[in-house]
C-alpha cells in the first residue's frame, strides 16, 4: 500500500477522486510541469536558431538530446529551494545534457517567460478538459429540461412555495448559465492562451532588433497567441481563466444546492443515482446522503477563494512583482482541479438523477391551492373588478388556513363568488398545474437558443 503522503484533499490517496480527476492532475502535476519548462526551453531554441539568433545544429542539439525522464528530480527540488524558482535548476541540467550546445540553452529568456508560457500550455489543456465537460453537462441538462418540460412542480421563493413551475424549466435556467459559460470559455481563450516571451525587465533588449521576430515563431512553435505587450506585470489573463472557472464552479454549486433541498426527506423530490453504498451513513441504515452535490457545492466555494486570490495577486509591483506571481502557483492548479471535479461530480449526479414527479406532483398540492392565490384573483378579477378580486382571494385564503380547506372550497363559500363563477370555473382556476405561465415555452427557447 502506498504511503499516506499528501496533506491535501487534491492528492489524498483518500479523497483525490471525490475532489478532482485524473486526467486534470496529470495536465498540472509536477511531471507534466517541469516536462512543459523543458518543451518551452526547446521551442525557444528552435525558434531562435529559425531566426538566425543561435546556430541551427545547437537547436537541433537541445531538441534531440533534451531528455526530461532522465532529469535528477532530487537535485532539481534542492536547486529550486535554494534559488527559489525552478527554471535555473532545470537550465542546469539542460544544459549538461546536451553539451556544446547547451550554452545556447533560455538564449535572452528570464525565468518568468518560461514559467509563464508553461502554465499557458497547462491551461490550454485544462480549458480543453474543461470544456469537453461543460459540452457533455450540457446535454445531460437538455435532455432533463426536454423530458420534464412540462412536469409541474411548486417554484419557491425564500424557501416558500410561490407559484408553479415545471422542473424542465428549472433544468432549463441550469443550463443557460452553462451555455453562456460555453461562450464565455470560446471568448477567453485568445486572451488568456498567449506566450510569454520578454526577457528580464519585459524589453526584449538582449536580442535586439530580432527580439520581435524570435518572440513571433517562439510562440508559432507552441501554437500560441502572441500578445502587444509584455504581460510579466499584467495579469488580467491569468486573473479571468480563474474566474472563468469560479463561475462554472458557482454554477455548480446553485444546482448542487438545489438537489440537495430537493433530496431532503420533506421534499423528496429527485435524489442523486443509486449506488449501494454511496452516501450510507455510519449509524443510520436509512440514510442516503446527496455526496456529489455536496462535493460539488464544497468545491464552489475553495474555487471562489482562488478567484479573489488571483484578483489580489493582480496587484503587482513594477516590472517584477515581488510576491503576488507566487499566490497563483497555488490558484491556478487547484482551481483546474476543484472544477473538474466538480464537474465530474455533476455529470454523475444529473446524468442519473431520479426524479419523482408524483411527489413533486403532492408538494405542488400541498398548499390546496393557495400556491395559485394570484390565478384566482386575475381569473376573477373581470368579473369583479382587480381590487375586490383581491379581497376576495384575502380573504378566501385566510378561511383556507383557517379552517384547514381548499382554496376551492374557500371560494365556493363566499357567495361574492359564487353568485358569478360555477364550481367547474372554480377549481380549473386553483388548479397549480393549469398556471405554469410560460415555462414550458423558456424550456423550448433555451433548448433552441444554442448548439449542442
Amino acid at each position: 500500500m502506498p504511503a499516506f503522503s499528501s496533506t491535501t484533499v487534491l492528492d489524498s490517496l483518500l479523497f483525490r477522486d471525490a475532489f478532482g480527476t485524473e486526467a486534470m492532475r496529470r495536465v498540472f502535476s509536477d511531471k507534466s510541469l517541469i516536462a512543459r519548462y523543458a518543451e518551452v526551453e526547446v521551442a525557444l531554441a528552435k525558434a531562435e536558431a529559425r531566426c538566425g539568433v543561435i546556430p541551427i545544429d545547437a537547436a537541433r542539439a537541445i531538441a534531440a538530446r533534451t531528455d526530461v525522464a532522465s532529469f535528477d528530480l532530487e537535485a532539481l527540488r534542492h536547486e529550486t529551494d535554494i534559488v527559489g524558482y525552478p527554471i535555473l535548476p532545470l537550465v542546469h541540467q539542460m544544459a549538461r545534457q546536451c553539451g556544446e550546445a547547451g550554452r545556447y540553452v533560455h538564449w535572452g529568456a528570464t525565468t518568468q517567460d518560461i514559467m509563464d508560457t508553461a502554465v499557458v500550455l497547462q491551461m490550454r489543456a485544462g480549458l480543453a478538459i474543461i470544456e469537453g465537460d461543460i459540452a457533455a453537462l450540457r446535454d445531460i441538462l437538455a435532455d432533463l429540461a426536454k423530458r420534464h418540460r412540462d412536469t409541474p412542480m411548486a417554484g419557491r421563493t425564500h424557501l416558500q412555495q410561490a407559484l408553479p413551475v415545471t422542473f424542465g424549466y428549472k433544468a432549463a435556467i441550469w443550463l443557460s448559465m452553462f451555455d453562456r459559460h460555453a461562450e464565455r470559455l470560446a471568448q477567453l481563450k485568445p486572451r488568456v492562451l498567449v506566450g510569454q516571451f520578454a526577457g528580464a525587465a519585459g524589453t526584449l533588449a538582449s536580442l535586439g532588433d530580432k527580439g520581435f521576430e524570435v518572440q513571433q515563431a517562439f510562440f508559432e512553435e507552441l501554437g500560441l497567441g502572441t500578445p502587444a505587450a509584455t504581460w510579466h506585470v499584467a495579469r488580467d489573463g491569468f486573473a479571468e481563466a480563474v474566474n472563468f472557472l469560479a463561475l462554472v464552479a458557482g454554477s455548480l454549486g446553485k444546482i448542487a444546492l438545489d438537489i440537495m433541498i430537493m433530496a431532503s426527506t420533506e421534499f423528496a423530490e429527485v435524489y442523486e443515482p443509486f449506488v449501494k453504498g454511496r452516501g450510507a451513513s455510519s449509524t443510520m441504515p436509512q440514510k442516503r446522503n446527496p455526496i456529489s452535490s455536496e462535493l460539488m457545492l464544497a468545491a464552489s466555494k475553495a474555487v471562489r477563494q482562488h478567484a479573489g486570490l488571483m484578483l489580489d495577486a493582480m496587484v503587482q509591483d513594477f516590472e517584477r512583482a515581488t510576491g503576488p506571481w507566487h499566490a497563483e502557483w497555488i490558484a491556478i492548479p487547484e482551481s483546474f482541479v476543484l472544477t473538474a471535479g466538480a464537474l465530474h461530480q455533476a455529470k454523475f449526479a444529473l446524468g442519473g438523477l431520479i426524479v419523482d414527479e408524483k411527489k413533486m406532483a403532492e408538494n405542488l398540492d400541498i398548499s390546496r391551492g393557495l400556491i395559485v392565490a394570484e390565478a384566482v384573483m386575475m381569473g376573477l378579477a373581470p368579473q369583479l373588478g382587480r381590487q375586490d378580486a383581491h379581497d376576495v382571494v384575502y380573504d378566501a385564503c385566510r378561511l383556507a388556513n383557517e379552517k384547514g380547506i381548499s382554496l376551492a372550497e374557500a371560494l365556493s363559500a363566499d357567495k361574492r363568488v359564487a353568485e358569478r363563477i360555477d364550481r367547474a370555473t372554480i377549481d380549473r382556476l386553483t388548479a397549480p398545474k393549469n398556471y405554469l405561465g410560460l415555462a414550458p415555452d423558456m424550456v423550448d427557447r433555451v433548448l433552441a437558443a444554442a448548439k449542442r
